[in-house]
């Protein structure tokens, strides 16, 4: 009997692809026939959509269903599921939400989602649960986010603006031209590049680096890992101790300074304090010159190389870059701050192909030449009650009601959290030091959650509402970053009895009196053209042609044409500073921040500094765990999303993940390739495969975050998930930012037999009785 297969075009954040569909059941899934370099990460969808990891009914804590809000919170994770049918569920879940508005207001509501649960514009988790709490009374937000928090509250201080970190920065046809040297400061790690958020249809990273590099681009690499240097660029690769980069570029800046070759004129004209932060690096403030070497002490880069860098790059057209995960680390605000410093310092912002540059090895799309023209968007509406707290802050939101906290010069207190809804993103993955995340998860009285898969956080919610997959709806897709638009068309039925989170939330809304409020009185295909007429109508205000709804869904796909002239990042504001200011305070750039300094922290200085963190290979704690982890974004899932798909777990070993570490640091241990090891310090300790490496610099550890979080109990997590080991303290009081990469540890070869991994493991669940 023939097959009857049919293909639908789709986008996810790894790309866009022909979803191939045969009998029911998803096959394949095709990359786009315009994209240079797809993402292997595709062929994990199948097995994912059709996994028996999907949660088919909605689901009811046992003991939250029989004691409610006296149950007992500190059994989530452990407890048997009850399986309710939805109007069940949604009624206990609409009674909920009810009562905790009329018992404790609505800023005892934690709105929690984070992202990433969808490339389609409408289906955004994120925009969704916003959108209907915020009709419904409003609820505590998230402010900032986990990958670039520090940058975002920390650039509009020095530069205006936020934007060069979302990868609006010069563009790689202005970097082929003119740059002759590009510094990378955390590498250009291509793995990153394969995800690009709201989507891609082209993966334009490696295309554009190979033709730099054949336009005669100088390319150094500055990362405490080879692994962070792209093949193919002849890269020079300075192996630099994590989160000393601050350092390097103070030092820089000396030799500058101190030989003459900085850009008098520029900072003079360009930029406000500059003369405060001289003083600074030159000693004159504090009695100790930011020198070479006394670089050399603290990031173990020899002396020579500094000073030959900084000459280099005063000698040529230099572009500086540096990866997102620089500033997310305790004091992650002064590494950024400095580049910026030892780029006015060069005199070359806002040149063609000079300059600074953030993200071009954290995300694909950055620097990609693409006319400014919308994308699509939707919006999550106003937020009633007006309360945020910084995104990282959750645990210290949830144990300390209350108390007082510092933010971007502003003074607030923690709500009292009574319930969390949760849907999109994976709490058990992105936050820091999940023991004490899980201490503070059994604080609030109930948590609801929207989910897929039976992940770590639908496991620890009291209830659980089936979602559909990407394939299971209609949507709308396309990234600022990326030239192309995708229809996202329905190619399977939902799962089981799965539903859209905009169907979830309008069935409660309408319960709950505000469903015009939510949907706009707009079902899904209409919201999808309403999203499509706006983004056409800003491409007509810039210039550019957008065909009829309709001629674009048949088509499958939208498509800008590339821009006819470079992007450079300031030049406006470099050839006229006084018509065409920067939104600070000085209208130029603030090397000293006097907005800053009347902060009064004395954690972030009002200029470039180095702060030490609390954990480094410079601190005492060193002597106790003399190994700085570094965990770095994985390459075969998006965080950990798919972790449970095919080319996740071919990667692992022993069914865990792997800890790469130098040849040396293993010996000394007797740990050898393969081996089985435990990682710990004073917050937790997981076990994981070890990976003995020469692209490891001494005294580093480094493993790819997204292991389901699979505790056998607060002493031991056993598939390797980093983040029990990570610091959850925000990066300064300004902008109180995750500050993940600042973690020491050691490692051990574990002996005897190692428990069995039980993260991919459906929990008990019975069926309520009629």
């Amino acid at each position: 009997m023939a097959v009857d297969v049919k293909r639908f075009p789709s986008l996810s954040h790894w790309g866009a692809f022909t979803a191939v569909v045969a009998d029911g059941r998803l096959q394949a899934c095709e990359p786009f026939a315009l994209d240079p370099a797809p993402s292997p990460i595709l062929r994990s969808m199948p097995g994912m959509v059709h996994s028996p990891l999907r949660i088919a009914r909605p689901a009811v804590r046992e003991g939250w269903l029989r004691d409610r809000e006296r149950a007992d919170r500190s059994a989530r994770g452990g407890d048997r599921f009850v399986e309710v049918e939805w109007d069940v569920a949604l009624k206990l879940v609409a009674d909920e939400l009810a009562r905790i508005r009329t018992t404790h207001g609505d800023a005892s509501i934690f709105g929690g989602s984070y992202g990433w649960s969808s490339a389609g514009r409408l289906h955004h988790a994120r925009t969704q649960t916003h959108r209907f709490l915020n009709a419904g009374g409003g609820c505590v937000n998230q402010a900032g986010n986990y990958s670039w928090g520090a940058a975002q509250f920390l650039l509009p201080h020095i530069i205006g603006t936020y934007s060069p970190v979302t990868g609006r920065v010069t563009d790689w046809n202005s970097v082929a031209a003119h740059t002759r040297l590009l510094v990378a400061f955390g590498g250009i790690p291509l793995r990153n590049t394969q995800i690009t958020s709201g989507g891609a249809g082209e993966h334009s990273t490696p295309r554009w680096l190979a033709r730099a590099r054949e336009a005669g681009v100088e390319f150094v690499v500055v990362s405490p890992t080879r692994a962070d240097v792209p093949e193919g660029i002849d890269a020079r690769w300075i192996p630099i101790r994590p989160n000393t980069d601050a350092a390097l570029m103070l030092a820089m800046v000396h030799v500058l300074l101190a030989e003459g070759r900085h850009a008098a004129d520029f900072v003079q004209t360009h930029c406000a304090g500059f003369d405060r932060f001289a003083d600074y690096v030159l000693g004159r403030a504090d009695g100790q010159a930011k020198s070479p070497e006394w670089a050399q002490e603290l990031c173990g880069v020899p002396a020579a190389d500094i000073r030959a860098l900084a000459r280099r790059a005063a000698d040529t057209r230099t572009m500086l870059t540096c990866t997102w995960s620089l500033q997310r680390a305790h004091r992650g605000e002064q590494p950024y701050w400095a580049a910026i410093a030892l780029a006015a310092a060069l005199g070359q912002i806002g040149l063609p192909g000079g300059g600074f540059a953030f993200g071009h090895g954290s995300m694909n799309g950055v620097g990609n030449p693409r006319p400014a023209a919308a994308s699509p968007e939707m919006s999550s509406g106003a937020n009633p009650i007006g309360r945020s707290i910084p995104v990282a802050r959750i645990a210290d939101m949830l144990l300390q009601p209350g108390e007082p906290f510092e933010f971007n010069g502003r003074k607030d207190v923690y709500p009292d959290i009574q319930m969390i809804y949760w849907a999109g993103g994976n709490p058990f993955h992105h936050h820091q030091d999940l023991n004490r995340l899980v201490r503070a998860w059994s604080k609030p009285q109930t948590i609801v959650v929207h989910d897929s898969w039976w992940t770590p956080t639908a496991r620890r919610a009291d209830i659980v509402l089936p979602a559909t997959t990407t394939l299971e709806r209609n949507d709308i897709g396309g990234s600022s970053r990326d030239r192309f638009v995708l229809a996202m068309h329905q190619a399977l039925a939902p799962h089981a009895q799965s539903r859209n989170d905009f169907d979830i939330y309008r069935e409660l809304a309408a319960m709950g009196g505000y469903e015009q409020a939510f949907t706009g009185g707009r079902d899904e295909f209409q919201w999808i053209r309403h999203i499509y007429d706006g983004m056409a109508a800003g491409w007509r205000e810039a210039g550019f042609e957008a065909p009829g709804f309709e001629d674009f869904w048949r088509a499958g796909h939208l498509e800008l044409p590339e821009p006819t002239r470079e992007f450079v990042l300031f030049e406006e504001f470099r050839r006229d500073p006084a018509a065409h200011p920067l939104k600070t305070p000085s209208g130029r750039i603030e090397i000293y921040s006097e907005r800053i300094a009347g902060f009064g922290y004395d954690d972030c200085p009002p200029h470039p500094a180095w702060v030490p963190p609390a954990e480094w290979l410079g601190a005492d704690l060193a002597a106790r765990f003399p190994l700085h982890l570094v965990t770095s974004q994985p390459g075969d899932k998006l965080h950990s999303q798919l972790d449970a798909g095919i080319v996740s777990t071919a990667n692992k070993l022993h069914g865990r993940e792997r800890v790469r570490m130098a040849a040396e640091d293993a010996a000394a241990r007797g740990i050898r390739d393969g081996d089985l090891v435990k990682v710990y310090n004073d917050r937790g300790a997981c076990i994981a495969a070890a990976s003995v490496q020469d692209d490891v610099m001494r005294g580093v550890a480094i493993m790819s975050t997204g292991a389901w979080f699979d505790p056998l109990d607060a002493a031991l997590e056993r598939h390797g998930n980093p983040n029990v080991l990570t610091l959850d303290a925000g990066t300064s009081r300004l902008a109180q930012a995750p500050s993940a990469l600042s973690a020491l540890v050691e490692i051990r070869k574990w002996e005897g037999e190692a428990p069995r991994v039980e993260a991919f493991e459906v929990p008990a669940i019975s069926v309520q009785a009629a």
